[in-house]
């Protein structure tokens, strides 16, 4: 029998795709640890809450397994209905996702042509740029000043590139800075009529609600994404917000994944937001947790950057010592990240964890310094 031999095809991918590099934002720890064969005890690098989920919010997930054979609501209509109350916004104004990054990708698709400008700041969250360049848009960077996003220069880019939109995380990733009220008030002022502003609020509920940019989805300028991932310990179900004016929700509803709530992650986000008590506790643990690092900071020699959020940047001085830190650390089971352009390079990246793994994680860290004998030089330039 003669074996017909398969002819070689030339994949019709689109010029978007054949063009882009083979990239992943972030690897995950799972992988680091096939590659490497070394096991992970102390995961403190990817921002993920240590103190897990809201008691209440379990129970309803777990009484949500009884009907995981059905489908979620496509309109995830109660946890919008939450949300509205907890915000004192219309439904109509909300829109959920799969996570905050599925949500800024349905931003960027709804308002972004291929090759239109995105202005944001250099080094900032890496899983905007990848929606971005995956819909063909152009991405212009400022440098952030003094670890803070220059919200000046990044207004200045916007009209001198003639950007459709401009993303801030705010607070920071990865410095975990933040931006008041009244500086983003500024910050709008100055930026171009049309040009869109995108704030990726993942570390909101860390941040004092004094200081917060009031909600008003009336104005179409501002568009503001949330998640279930932080504070409220849920990063493994994947829930995430749009909160934005009924014109971009309704945009959004035209090419969203109507299905992509699951069930068991819709109860869970719905009984979450009915525990206020839960996430103060958390807030309350995660300052007393930046507190301590900061302290260990200073004791090795190195400064910590004011965090608003549920991770510390640690500045130990030179990209070379944070890349040899965070290697050595992994090689005794502990898992931080580091940022991936200067000068954030030289910080550590760390997650505060509960008691047990900050405990860890100090006295790792002491053996590294010493070992490695390294010193506290962190004069910033």
């Amino acid at each position: 029998m003669k074996i017909r031999t398969q002819k070689a095809m030339n994949l019709p991918f689109t010029s978007i795709v054949r063009e882009l590099p083979a990239t992943v934002p972030f690897i995950p720890v799972e992988a680091l640890e096939r590659q490497s064969g070394k096991k992970i005890h102390t995961r403190i690098g990817a921002n993920e809450s240590s103190f897990g989920v809201s008691p209440l919010a379990k129970k309803a997930m777990e009484e949500a397994l009884q009907t995981i054979h059905w489908y979620g609501d496509s309109e995830c209509y109660d946890l919008r209905k939450e949300l509205s109350r907890v915000h004192g916004v219309r439904m109509d104004e909300i829109s959920a996702g799969s996570g905050i990054d599925e949500c800024l990708g349905l931003v960027v698709r709804a308002f972004l042509e291929p090759g239109e400008v995105v202005v944001t700041s250099l080094g900032a969250y890496p899983t905007f740029n990848y929606h971005v360049s995956g819909f063909g848009a152009k991405l212009v960077t400022v440098p952030y000043r003094d670890y803070m996003n220059d919200l000046d220069a990044l207004a200045d880019k916007a009209r001198e590139a003639d950007a459709k939109m401009v993303y801030l995380a705010n607070p920071d990733n990865p410095t975990g800075t933040f931006h008041s009220a009244g500086a983003l008030h500024g910050f709008l002022e100055k930026l171009p009529e049309d040009c869109l502003l995108l704030l990726d609020e993942a570390y909101i509920e860390f941040a004092p609600a004094h200081e917060v940019l009031p909600l008003n989805p009336q104005n179409p300028r501002v568009i503001r994404t949330r998640t279930f991932s932080k504070v409220y310990g849920m990063a493994g179900a994947r829930v995430g917000y749009v909160l934005a004016a009924k014109e971009t929700v309704q945009a959004i509803d035209k090419i969203r994944n109507h299905f992509g709530v699951n069930r068991v992650a819709q109860a869970g986000a719905v009984a979450s937001l009915k525990d206020p008590d839960f996430v103060r506790q958390v807030v309350r643990d995660v300052e007393e947790g930046k507190k301590e690092y900061q302290e260990l900071a200073q004791k090795l020699g190195f400064s910590s950057l004011p965090s608003y959020t549920n991770f510390v940047a640690i500045d130990v001085g030179s990209e070379e010592k944070a890349v040899a830190i965070r290697e050595a650390l992994f090689e005794k089971g502990v898992f931080i990240r580091t940022p991936q352009v200067f000068p954030l390079s030289r910080c550590l990246r760390v997650t505060v964890g509960t008691p047990e793994e900050r405990q860890i994680f100090a006295q790792a860290l002491e053996e590294v310094v010493k070992e490695m004998s390294i010193t506290g030089d962190t004069t910033r330039r």
